[in-house]
């Protein structure tokens, strides 16, 4: 039986098209990811327990997933009752199908709350529509859905009076509790839908709660009405009415391709790929592309092209199309403009050019303001719904683990600190921050880090250390603002003394390589210098013990490249896979789905899974282990870097 769900009506909403390839085994998709996983790293199923909780004795509808005309007879039933309330309400209208997170029945007054793991300022009067009468663009999304589950319950129960409801976390509340977080524990043994064990019975024992409501009654009914369209090509009516039909159907919807496509999950850019390639097939029938184009270096692939969408909608497509004027090329005195790495990277694409481009005396003069010994630090950092500790607010900055490289100035590496918390709701914040201090505060060198990521988290812990009661504030915050600066919102101003030089930054400013494809993530500058600099092959394919470096992590035989024919292969697959020693009787008994760590996504994750999880010391160590040799590499990455720009500069 096919119906809309609000998960396809929400997905049709992004693209219409989308709904075509949707749930097809012979279509790639990228979003196709655990959500058990997830949902672990975001803390939603751990909310929708808490949320419950609010509206207690309420009757759980679980099990029987697909079997929508059970599920809507089951609802049914319960709502003969005057009074009630329902967790995963389920309600069937001609081809509609939705579920709601709580329903609360008092006779023909009924109350929808979704639940979600995001956050609002209470402050905030214009949350969901902006001054101007326009729905605020990052909620469009959650308000059409709940807009969808109210209309198709309307269709059900015409007589009813229906109020709708977003149910999330209150930003300025703080949890007079500790452990919050630990009384929703994520276990796959939990035999329920969200995988959650509660380990309290009331609200009363978990504090002041940290969740709040929001009335969304009024804009609902005005995205119903089409008051507020989705986009002005899509009203809330045409697009159930589209959807349904060309869903149910199985219809592809030929919906206009738009510059949005450059981020369409339903992509397979392998020439040799078994799956099918949605975005392909679109464009084949919408503009009649063959193998060359595809083959063109297309618009959508210059970095952050802020004129993309105003191109695209002009018909230019392909970088051979673009010019100077088309792009506003505009040059900065000192560094690249945003403007000039754009056409640079267009330029060397069109040319088949594969040289770097780099400012030798810009980047010289760079370095020759930095001070030995060098140190380059990373931080993996998480923020969770549910706060750790007593006094601590929804989505507060948690920072859990660093790693610190320190390069000397006769060509000595050393990993010369680290630090993990992997205690179960514990708040690290200022332990994390005594320990960055005794890693850095030994010499006056110039500090390193890579985007903007470090210097936010040491002033989200300024923020918290303001209001500590630590003894040892006053010292914490003096070293926080010597090796940052304040944010430009921030109520005092400062800049450190060794404020921390971003290489992200010296990198855009200087250099460019065409390896990259115009990212400037780490993750793709690492192989493409490797693959551009010999000294760095030939230093890097040798064990740790013969290069003059150090290690925590690994062993000194540890060979960091290897060759794949001519092309490095990404250090990070060098890295062991968790738990590869482990039988697999073992694996399918404490692992959830997490086989390798390989980005700070899987970080976050791995992370959460300590926090969150039942899981044995044995998996605790395991995954901790995987964690500080991930970080270690992140350090090690920027080391690197700055190597290569060395001997460039030299």
């Amino acid at each position: 039986m096919r119906v809309l769900t609000k998960s396809r009506f929400k997905l049709g909403l992004e693209c219409p098209n989308k709904l075509f390839y949707t749930g097809k085994k012979e279509y790639a998709n990228k979003k196709q990811e655990d959500p058990f996983l997830l949902a672990l790293a975001e803390g939603g199923f751990q909310i929708e327990e808490y949320a419950r909780m609010h509206y207690p004795n309420g009757v759980l509808i679980e099990g029987d997933d697909g079997k929508y005309e059970l599920l809507w007879k089951q609802t049914q039933e319960l709502l003969k009752q005057e009074n009630i309330v329902i967790y995963e309400a389920a309600f069937l209208h001609d081809g509609l199908f939705i579920r709601t997170d709580i329903l609360v029945k008092k006779g023909d007054v009924i109350k929808l709350i979704e639940v979600k793991s995001k956050s609002f300022d209470p402050n905030d009067d214009y949350l969901f529509v902006g001054k101007r009468g326009a729905m605020v663009p990052a909620w469009k999304p959650y308000l059409f859905d709940v807009a969808f589950q109210k209309y198709v319950m309307q269709l059900c129960y015409p007589d009813w009076e229906i109020s709708s409801f977003i149910m999330m976390a209150n930003k300025s509340a703080r949890t007079t509790i500790n452990g919050l977080n630990q009384f929703f524990r994520v276990s796959k043994e939990a035999g329920n839908r969200t995988g959650v064990i509660k380990t309290i019975n009331s609200l009363q024992n978990a504090g002041t709660s940290v969740l709040e409501q929001k009335n969304t009654t009024a804009v609902v009914t005005q995205i119903i009405n089409d008051t507020i369209p989705y986009s002005p090509d899509l009203t809330f009516t045409g697009a159930v009415e589209m959807l349904k039909e060309n869903y149910l159907s199985d219809t592809y919807s030929s919906w206009p391709t738009s510059y949005s496509c450059k981020s369409c999950e339903f992509v397979n850019n392998d020439a040799e790929a078994v799956l099918r390639s949605g975005f392909k097939e679109c464009f084949e029938k919408q503009h009649n592309w063959g193998e060359p184009e595809f083959s063109k270096p297309k618009t959508f692939d210059v970095w952050s092209f802020r004129k993309g969408a105003e191109l695209f909608n002009s018909g230019i497509y392909f970088m051979d199309e673009l010019t100077e004027d088309s792009i506003g090329l505009k040059p900065e005195a000192g560094r690249l403009s945003m403007s000039e790495r754009q056409w640079i990277q267009i330029r060397k694409e069109v040319d088949l050019d594969t040289s770097i481009h780099i400012d030798v005396e810009g980047l010289r003069q760079e370095i020759d303001d930095w001070n030995y010994p060098l140190h380059f630090i990373d931080f993996e950092t998480s923020a969770v719904p549910l706060p750790f500790t007593s006094g601590r607010r929804p989505y507060e900055q948690i920072a859990f683990q660093f790693s610190v490289h320190t390069y000397y100035q006769d060509g000595r590496i050393e990993h010369s600190a680290q630090y993990l918390n992997n205690a179960k709701g514990v708040f690290p914040n200022f332990d994390f921050v005594r320990a960055l201090r005794e890693a850095l505060d030994k010499d006056n060198g110039t500090i390193f880090r890579y985007s903007n990521h470090e210097n936010t988290i040491l002033n989200a812990i300024y923020e918290q250390l303001l209001t500590a009661d630590e003894l040892d504030s006053a010292t914490l915050i003096a070293f926080i603002k010597s090796i940052s600066h304040s944010k430009s919102d921030s109520a005092e101003k400062w800049i450190g003394e060794r404020d921390m030089v971003d290489l992200w930054d010296v990198l855009k400013k200087y250099y460019y390589n065409p390896l990259t494809k115009g990212s400037n993530s780490i993750k793709y500058v690492l192989p493409a210098i490797l693959n551009s600099c010999k000294y760095l092959r030939d230093k890097y394919s040798q064990p740790i013990d013969k290069i003059n470096l150090t290690s925590q992590n690994l062993p000194t035989s540890h060979v960091w490249l290897t060759c794949n024919g001519e092309v490095i292969e990404n250090p990070y697959k060098k890295l062991p896979r968790l738990f590869e020693d482990w039988s697999e009787e073992e694996l399918d008994e404490v692992v959830s789905g997490m086989e390798e760590l390989a980005d700070g996504g899987a970080a976050l994750t791995a992370y959460g899974k300590m926090q969150y999880t039942d899981i044995s010391d044995a998996e605790l160590d395991e995954l901790s282990t995987a964690l500080l040799k991930y970080c270690e590499l992140d350090t090690l990455a920027m080391v690197m870097l700055f190597e290569h720009f060395k001997e460039i500069a030299e």
